[in-house]
C-alpha cells in the first residue's frame, strides 16, 4: 500500500513553503503520495527563490495512488487571498490558511488521505484576521466532531503528551479536573495500543506543582484530584506511575519505565522534549479519527526567505505519519 499523504504548509508568510519544497527535494525513500494543499504560485515562487527544480501533478483521487517522483507534489490547489511575502504576516492570508487545512482534514474524514502532515501556521495574525483559532488540535478536533484530543509531542522514544494545552498559566489549576485527566488519560492509553502497537502502556504522569506537592504542603492538586484518578485509572488495569515531580520524571531511570509521559501543561513537558530532539520531533494529535502529524516549531518569521530553514522536523513528521499509516493499516487487516 502507498500512503496519501496531505500536507499543508502553513502560514505562507513562514517558512513552511520552503519547508514543503524542500521535503520535494530532500524526501528519503518512503513510497508515499505526497499532496500539498497549497496555492500553486507560492510553492512555484519558493522553489524559483531557493533554484530547486519543483514540478506540480494535479491530484486525482479517482486515480490510484502513486509514489511521488523526485522533486514533485502532487497538487490539491487553494488559491492565497492575498500577496505574501516571505517574513511577512498578511492578516488576509487567514482565510487561506484556515481553508487548507479544512479541505485536509476533510480529505481524511472521507478517507482519500491516509493522514495529514501539517506545517506552522501564525495563531496571532488568525485571530487579528477576525477567525477564532486556538491551534491546529483544536481545529481540527471541531472539523472531526470529537470533544476532547491529545496533544502529544515525541522525539526518538520519548513521548509527551500534555493535560492542557495553550492556556495561560494562571487559569491551568482550575482546568486540571478529575473528568479532563479521565478522557485525557484514556485517549492515551488507547492512542499507545491502537495507534502505536504497545500491547500494555506505561504512562509516567507529572504532578502540577513542585515537589508534587509536597505533601499538599505546595498545593493540593496531586492529593484531591490527581491521584484519585490515577487510582480509579489502575483499578481499570491501567499501569500508571505517579504523579511524579516533574524533576524527577524526566530523568533517564523513570523514563525507561515509562512508554509516554502526561504532563499537566505546555511548558512543564515540551522544554524537555524540545532539548532532547528539537528538530526532529514530531507533533501527534491523539483522539482524531484520522492521523495527523505536525512540526516541532513555529513559522519562524525571522528566517524565512533565507533559505536556511531546516527540514528535519517535517521530514520527522511524514515519516511518522507514513509509520502510523502503517500500523493503522496492520491493525484493520488483523480484524
Amino acid at each position: 500500500m502507498i500512503p496519501r499523504i496531505a500536507l499543508t504548509p502553513g502560514e505562507p508568510g513562514g517558512i513552511g513553503p520552503e519547508l514543503t519544497v524542500k521535503l520535494a527535494h530532500l524526501r528519503d525513500p518512503q513510497p508515499a503520495q505526497l499532496i500539498a494543499v497549497a496555492d500553486p504560485q507560492l510553492l512555484e515562487q519558493t522553489a524559483r527563490a531557493l533554484q530547486l527544480p519543483l514540478t506540480l501533478i494535479p491530484f486525482d483521487p479517482q486515480r490510484p495512488a502513486a509514489d511521488t517522483p523526485a522533486d514533485c507534489l502532487y497538487l490539491l490547489p487553494v488559491s492565497l487571498r492575498a500577496p505574501a511575502t516571505a517574513g511577512t504576516l498578511n492578516p488576509g492570508n487567514a482565510a487561506y490558511v484556515v481553508e487548507s487545512l479544512r479541505l485536509a482534514a476533510e480529505g481524511c474524514l472521507t478517507r482519500t488521505f491516509d493522514a495529514l502532515v501539517t506545517g506552522p501556521v501564525h495563531k496571532g495574525v488568525i485571530n487579528d484576521a477576525g477567525v477564532p483559532f486556538s491551534g491546529h488540535t483544536e481545529f481540527f478536533a471541531q472539523c472531526a466532531g470529537v470533544n476532547r484530543v491529545v496533544m502529544m509531542l515525541a522525539a526518538g522514544d520519548l513521548r509527551v503528551a500534555l493535560a492542557t494545552t495553550h492556556l495561560p498559566l494562571k487559569d491551568v489549576s482550575a482546568a486540571i479536573t478529575s473528568e479532563r485527566l479521565d478522557r485525557v488519560i484514556g485517549i492515551l492509553h488507547r492512542s499507545l495500543k491502537q495507534t502505536f502497537g504497545i500491547p500494555q502502556p506505561r504512562i509516567g504522569v507529572c504532578g502540577l506543582n513542585p515537589h508534587a506537592g509536597e505533601s499538599g504542603h505546595l498545593g493540593r492538586e496531586e492529593i484531591e484530584i490527581i491521584e484519585p484518578v490515577l487510582a480509579r485509572l489502575r483499578a481499570l488495569g491501567m499501569q500508571l506511575l505517579g504523579p511524579l515531580p516533574a524533576d524527577t520524571l524526566f530523568t533517564p531511570p523513570q523514563l525507561a519505565r515509562c512508554d509516554a509521559v502526561l504532563a499537566m501543561y505546555h511548558d512543564q513537558g515540551l522544554p524537555v522534549l524540545k532539548f532532547h530532539g528539537f528538530g526532529q520531533a514530531v507533533n501527534i494529535t491523539l483522539g482524531l479519527p484520522f492521523i495527523r502529524t505536525s512540526v516541532d516549531h513555529g513559522t519562524a518569521l525571522g528566517i524565512a526567505g533565507h533559505n536556511s530553514a531546516d527540514c528535519g522536523s517535517l521530514r520527522a513528521a511524514l515519516a511518522q505519519a507514513i509509520q502510523l499509516t502503517e500500523l493503522r493499516a496492520e491493525g484493520e487487516a488483523g480484524h
